[in-house]
């Protein structure tokens, strides 16, 4: 059978299944046999598009084992979606095969870019805030979901530098992208606090003011905490750590502004053993637990 057929036979087995309002963790291969022999009670897991952009191998064989039992959410970091060329079609095309193939009950991506002239980078760069901008992001959203067939998330990024060209807040950066293209958000909730720190702005503030009725899915990571040239606090989105105490507090916000949503837990670097992650995914589980038994409480 060729990967063509296979790939078609494969997803017809896999309906396109809501990703719930649970937590959920990335699928690392550190924990592929802890999950296909212990079949964990976990809500979701999110993989990486671009790490099974390939026809075959170990990483679609794990995956289509854990798919068969699992819903699936897929994030890509190579759209570079706020480049100033064009996309990558032949990207496009493999993020749409994949997606075919496996049916994921959502996708998002970044709002960076990460492209130059044919060149990937290492890095998700941040774009300024102004008209030129949301023009061409929105362009290349809808570029995206049209050729999809699908809703995109988008998600806020950590920042570390202002733009002076910037004439747009970020939340009205975001927004005005949702009423051009009927794009979905997503709310990375570790973001808010590392940029609110880096550019001395409230977390809090910022969570009231975000437009929560388009939040599609939730993501909390740990960060670092340095210092500055100017000896000030720099914190680093670096997802290799548990997610700390404040981004828990800023969680409870948000879930209370925007109720329960799918939670991604992100740690991608210094991965720990598959006990250690499950355990922050079941973290989560309590606080959306709490929130639904708060909501339903006789008042």
């Amino acid at each position: 059978m060729d990967g063509t057929k296979s790939a078609a036979a494969q997803a017809s087995r896999f309906a396109e299944r809501p990703v719930p309002a649970r937590a959920g963790v990335g699928l690392k291969p550190e924990h592929y046999q802890d999950i296909v022999s212990a079949r964990p009670d976990i809500g979701w897991f999110e993989i990486h598009a671009e790490n099974f952009m390939g026809a075959g191998g170990p990483p679609h064989h794990y995956l289509s084992a854990i798919r068969e039992h699992y819903a699936l959410s897929l994030h890509g970091v190579g759209l570079s979606i706020g480049s100033s060329g064009p996309l990558d079609r032949g990207h496009l095309v493999r993020l749409k095969l994949l997606i075919e193939r496996y049916q994921p009950g959502l996708f998002s991506e970044h709002l960076a870019w990460s492209t130059h002239e044919g060149t990937y980078l290492n890095d998700l760069l941040p774009v300024p805030y102004n008209a030129e901008t949301l023009a061409r992001v929105s362009e290349h959203v809808d570029e995206v979901q049209q050729a999809l067939g699908r809703q995109m998330l988008l998600e806020n990024p950590s920042s570390y530098v202002r733009f002076s060209e910037s004439t747009l807040s970020e939340i009205g950066f975001l927004a005005s992208v949702v009423k051009a293209t009927g794009c979905g958000l997503l709310l990375d909730v570790n973001n808010v606090q590392v940029s609110a720190v880096n550019h001395g702005i409230d977390p809090v503030a910022y969570l009231e003011a975000f437009p929560v009725e388009h939040v599609g899915e939730f993501h909390l990571a740990g960060y670092d905490a340095v210092m500055d040239e100017d000896e000030k606090p720099l914190l680093i989105d670096t997802h290799d750590r548990p997610v700390l105490a404040n981004v828990w507090d800023l969680y409870r916000l948000a879930i209370r502004r925007a109720g329960p949503r799918p939670t991604l837990i992100e740690w991608d670097g210094d991965v720990p053993s598959w006990p250690v992650l499950f355990a922050e995914a079941q973290k989560a589980e309590q606080i959306v637990a709490e929130r639904r038994s708060n909501r339903d409480a006789p008042r």
